[in-house]
């Protein structure tokens, strides 16, 4: 009777367990997979997300300091809020093609613009989202998931009691580095990405995933339409 070789039993076992062949072969243990395939695996995840919240906190060395939260669905529909250390606040909604934007009385006084009377500006502005200054620091809804570089694995740790592990990139240009905190428990979604150099220290954190996408114009009483304007 022919033997069955060594390699080919432990090959036979795993299949009866039901364990994936590529995971089983040689002696039961499979390749590590590289920091790099990790997070190209985390953005890949990300992209794929139908809605996500978006928080970021800035602190600049020298500068101004500001933070922003955005609720999006990634393509064309997301509510968003800058606001800066000085109390300046933009507030912004785009959905169904239209922005309507609303600053606040720092925030336009700042800017070079007069408010009437003496109390908070309250107003949205309705313009075609089309007409969206570059400039104006409006958010477009997206999110560009990728890193360029090649990653190396750092320490794990926990966000909001999930597993993580940290996957770090250079930045050659600016001396500085990316931090990607990647969960390692269900899909590989990142939790947070930490940017740090000689003068950003910047914070991104992300939550609410494919989460139902709650945006709605505001009131119409509480808005001026100038899409129709020349």
């Amino acid at each position: 009777m022919r033997k069955i070789s060594t390699a080919a039993t432990a090959v036979l076992a795993c299949l009866v367990m039901g364990v994936a062949l590529t995971g089983c072969t040689d002696g039961g243990t499979s390749e590590e997979p590289s920091a790099t395939q990790l997070l190209d695996d985390a953005n890949a995840a990300m992209s794929d997300l139908k809605s996500v919240t978006i928080e970021t906190a800035t602190r600049v060395t020298g500068g101004e300091d500001r933070s922003s939260h955005l609720v999006t669905d990634l393509k064309a529909t997301c509510a968003y809020r800058t606001v800066s250390a000085s109390g300046a606040r933009l507030d912004q909604i785009r959905i169904d093609g239209s922005d309507y934007v609303r600053p606040n009385r720092t925030h336009m006084e700042e800017s070079g613009r007069k408010v009437a009377g003496k109390g908070e500006q309250r107003l949205w502005i309705k313009d075609l989202a089309s007409e969206s200054n570059p400039d104006a620091g409006l958010s477009d809804c997206t999110h560009e998931f990728t890193s360029l570089g090649k990653a190396t694995k750092g320490e794990s740790s926990e966000i909001n009691g999930v597993p993580t592990v940290l996957l770090k990139v250079p930045d050659k240009e600016t001396k500085g580095e990316f931090g990607f905190h990647v969960a390692t428990e269900g899909k590989p979604y990142i939790l947070k990405v930490v940017y740090k150099d000689a003068t950003f220290d910047n914070t991104v954190s992300f939550s609410a995933f494919d989460e139902p996408l709650d945006v709605r114009p505001p009131a119409k009483d509480d808005v001026i339409d100038v899409s129709g304007t020349g």
